[in-house]
């Protein structure tokens, strides 16, 4: 008995050791749980209760930057406009969301033409929740809800699903016009994000409207009056195709680069440059918003703290030209719809382009591109086509033969001064191949420039392709040929892109046969195609003597102006920048510059136009075979370009041009092209002494905006329609 008593006295402490060691174990777990959780993770957790505590949102729309041509005449502006926006929190219910809507359509008129039948269908289930409850069967309901493999969220959505697939069209359709108002007024509430304020209304929103609303706010929760803005080309037709577009509010980021703009920070429904100018320059251009911390609890706002203000983005300065360009339009307007009228003569001719820039800085002074087309109503009328300057290539003729003599020189296949006998070529089974004129002589590099000698050109190619020519014989070339005369064509822009600062620039299209023939067609212009952007990038490295420049429509970069009728301070000065130089000498450049002034000045020039004017230029003509292809017809026609590039002063280079009119004329050509050129350069030197006279180049004026008493009184014209 003692034995028994003994045992079990001793089997009690051990039980009380292991209750013991398991209480300590398991404090000892949820210690080391409190350790994790407040040393390593406690930053995550730290972070996770500030994100849902603490939200910055970015607030308002904030105008985007003027554009100013180098003048500072202003090319873009931007209108005010009266705003009515909504700004949903955390926790916002639809439900709650349809009464707001419901109410503010009592006081502002909605338009409900962008509503679509998704729209329709979604707003039905909200307005009728009983009878969307009763498109779906409880058989049904219990079906899914039953399936292990679906989430709660699963279910509710094929539900949802159900719903959507069963409302009858007669059911979308039987809105009224003051539940579709109300219906466009929720469609905006569900386009943005929570704290974020989103526009419901900003076009043509009354004072009435606002004094309405205005006075309501308190039974509006979420709904405010603000300023908004709307971009404005202050000409509608000059530049529009290369200043592109900006999105609005409804169309927000482009659906092609969500991903890109959100992870700068854009909101889907912010409104950014889609197109060209606005959109190469959207960094410079665009707003700054307003940076709002809210402090929040379950979802619902307790305290605002302003981060930081926002302002209006940076204002632009063009090196365009805007009278000059205005006026060259109105000179390829007129010349291009004269020419076209003439039926017989030029069937095809829909375009033309000019392109001035200054040869030393590469800054674009006037880029034109006109063509017909047809509009929304397909009526056919003439339209902007600046875009085309350096977005579609053509054959240019002998326009390039400058290059070609300068290749001759680089490769040492041609020397300065030589002399090479213009004859019919004559290769075994192939065409004759001559130049634009009858009979044979001995010519100079100059002279060949000047009465633009094909045949000159030619054996200029057959020296850089190491091939003796022989009349009736086989021509054997150096394929390689094709590759030497495209490098050194590059270094005058030549079958490169230019890298004017614009998005979409092509650069030529190459041809891809390598026959003796097509060299040839090469060395005229008549194989390879180039842009007019390409061309006057071209004849400006001839007029400097020998730098290519990177062409370029911004000039600079301004502080948004605080005081009317000045620019803001300066920012940034795009400086000019030399791409290369090509691989001539100055003895080799200045032979090629005679021969272009020879062009325009010699007893045999092929334009002699400007031989009379009050100024030295020298250019290069060319004309090109090419083909027309009609999409009415579905076939090709055989037609002429004609091409013109050059500049002036011949001795003191301050412009260079180029003149492109593709499929200009059939049999007879009518030298519009030269026509085009010389009313065109005419125009510059004219505004150039009237911009001296008027003090345009004054230091004093240099802040100054040009058509400030115009634009105020263009406003004060839109206030009183409203």
């Amino acid at each position: 008995m003692k034995e028994k008593k003994k045992k079990k006295k001793t089997h009690v402490p051990l039980r009380m050791n292991l209750l013991f060691i398991s209480v300590f174990f398991l404090f000892s777990l949820l210690i080391l749980r409190l350790g994790v959780v407040q040393i390593v993770q406690g930053n995550h957790y730290e972070a996770e209760v500030a994100r849902t505590e603490n939200v910055k949102s970015h607030n308002g729309t904030p105008p985007r930057g003027k554009v100013y041509d180098r003048y500072r005449n202003v090319i873009v502006d931007n209108v005010p406009l009266n705003a009515i926006t909504y700004t949903r929190t955390q926790t916002t219910k639809p439900e709650e969301m349809l009464k707001v809507a419901r109410d503010l359509a009592v006081y502002i008129e909605m338009e409900t033409d962008k509503i679509t039948d998704r729209d329709r269908k979604d707003f039905w289930l909200l307005s009728h929740p009983e009878k969307a409850e009763k498109l779906v069967s409880k058989e049904e309901l219990k079906k899914l809800e039953d399936n292990e493999d679906l989430s709660k969220d699963d279910v509710n959505k094929m539900v949802y699903e159900l719903q959507l697939a069963r409302i009858s069209e007669k059911d979308i359709e039987s809105f009224s016009k003051e539940e579709e108002e109300v219906l466009a007024i929720f469609r905006e509430f569900n386009t943005g994000y929570a704290l974020t304020p989103q526009i419901i209304k900003n076009k043509d929103v009354s004072m009435e409207e606002m004094a309405r609303v205005s006075e309501r706010l308190s039974e509006l929760p979420g709904v405010n009056v603000t300023t908004d803005w709307e971009r404005r080309y202050v000409h509608d037709h000059t530049l529009r195709t290369i200043l592109g577009r900006v999105s609005t509010s409804q169309q927000g980021l482009p659906s092609e680069l969500v991903n890109e703009y959100k992870a700068l920070g854009y909101a889907l429904n912010d409104r950014v440059g889609t197109s060209y100018f606005e959109s190469e320059y959207e960094d410079v251009l665009k707003g700054q918003k307003e940076k709002i911390e809210y402090i929040t609890k379950k979802g619902s706002v307790l305290d605002t703290k302003l981060i930081s203000e926002g302002h209006s983005g940076k204002d632009v300065v063009l090196t365009i030209d805007l009278q000059l360009q205005k006026e060259i339009e109105k000179i390829v307007e007129e010349e291009l719809s004269k020419q076209a009228s003439q039926y017989w003569e030029s069937p095809f001719l829909d375009r033309a382009f000019v392109v001035m820039m200054d040869p030393y800085t590469g800054e674009i002074l006037s880029m034109v591109g006109k063509k017909y087309g047809k509009n929304a109503e397909g009526k056919t009328e003439m339209q902007d086509y600046a875009l085309g300057t350096f977005t579609s290539e053509y054959g240019v003729g002998s326009a390039v033969k400058g290059a070609t003599v300068l290749t001759g020189y680089m490769t040492g296949a041609l020397n300065v001064g030589e002399w090479l006998y213009d004859e019919p070529i004559k290769i075994k089974d192939t065409k004759v191949k001559k130049s634009w004129f009858s009979g044979s002589r001995y010519l100079s590099d100059i002279g060949a420039l000047e009465i633009s000698s094909n045949v000159y050109m030619f054996k200029t190619a057959f020296k850089i392709a190491d091939a003796t020519y022989r009349p009736n014989q086989p021509l054997n070339i150096n394929p390689q040929a094709f590759d030497t005369m495209r490098n050194y064509y590059s270094q005058f822009g030549l079958g490169v892109k230019t890298g004017i600062d614009l998005p979409g620039e092509v650069e030529g299209l190459k041809g891809n046969e390598k026959k003796p023939g097509k060299l040839m067609d090469f060395a005229i212009g008549q194989y390879d195609l180039y842009t007019p952007m390409q061309l006057v990038q071209y004849a400006s490295t001839i007029a400097n003597g020998g730098y290519r420049m990177q062409p370029h429509i911004m000039k600079e970069i301004r502080e948004p102006s605080r005081e009317r009728g000045k620019v803001g301070p300066l920012l940034y000065e795009n400086d000019p920048k030399v791409l290369n130089r090509i691989d001539a000498t100055e003895r080799e450049i200045q032979q090629v510059q005679r021969g272009f002034y020879q062009v325009t000045h010699g007893g045999n020039g092929t334009a002699t136009v400007f031989r009379n004017a009050a100024y030295d230029a020298a250019a290069k003509s060319g004309t090109a075979e090419a083909f027309y292809y009609s999409p009415e017809e579905k076939r090709q026609y055989s037609t002429f370009n004609t091409t013109l590039v050059g500049y002036a002063p011949y001795n003191n280079p301050e412009v260079a041009f180029s003149v492109v009119l593709p499929y200009s004329h059939q049999n007879k050509d009518p030298y519009v092209n030269k026509t085009i050129a010389k009313r065109a350069m005419d125009k510059y030197f004219e505004l150039k002494k009237q911009y001296e006279k008027d003090g345009y180049f004054d230091s004093s004026t240099e802040e100054e905006v040009r058509n400030a008493e115009e634009l105020e009184e263009t406003e004060n014209q839109e206030t009183e329609e409203e």
